[in-house]
């Protein structure tokens, strides 16, 4: 699936204000729980993934080696509004709310992509991390340009 940024479609992106990225996902068979809709768990892994398309969009992770990635995930909630459905298209919105310190807040949007209804809201907890090091570290002052530059505000 593609990731799209929404900045080329600024006051064009009316149902996901807020969110200056999205990327689309494939709901796979796989993905279904014995009641025929998606598994809640799965909703993780399609924010995961717009996650990990949002930081290649911003070339902050060349998609290599995890060792060079700077980031790790310390925590994710979601709300679950709607089921999905095999065959549904749907879409991520993705937008960096705060940069801490040593850590990111992202705010995550699941919609249907043909009627925009929300099927789902979340938020996570990324750290910045130095993986051969072991340990955190500050989140580095050209990732919070870049990032700032992308959201259109000062972090």
């Amino acid at each position: 699936m593609e990731a799209v940024s929404a900045r080329k479609f600024r006051g064009y992106n009316l149902y996901m204000p807020g969110f200056n990225f999205y990327h689309e996902v494939q709901v796979r068979y796989g993905d279904l729980d014995p009641q025929a809709h998606v598994n809640n768990a799965k909703y993780f892994t399609y924010t995961e993934q717009a996650r990990v398309a949002f930081i290649q969009e911003l070339n902050l992770w060349d998609g290599e080696s995890f060792m060079d990635f700077g980031f790790i995930l310390a925590e994710a909630q979601m709300t679950f509004k709607s089921p999905i459905f095999f065959g549904q298209r749907v879409r991520v919105g993705v937008a960096v709310t705060e940069i801490r310190n040593k850590s990111m807040i992202m705010e995550y949007v699941i919609e249907d992509s043909d009627t925009f209804e929300q099927l789902a809201t979340g938020n996570s907890v990324l750290v910045a991390y130095d993986y051969r090091g072991r340990k955190t570290m500050s989140v580095p002052d050209a990732w919070r340009q870049i990032i700032g530059n992308f959201e259109n505000r000062q972090f």
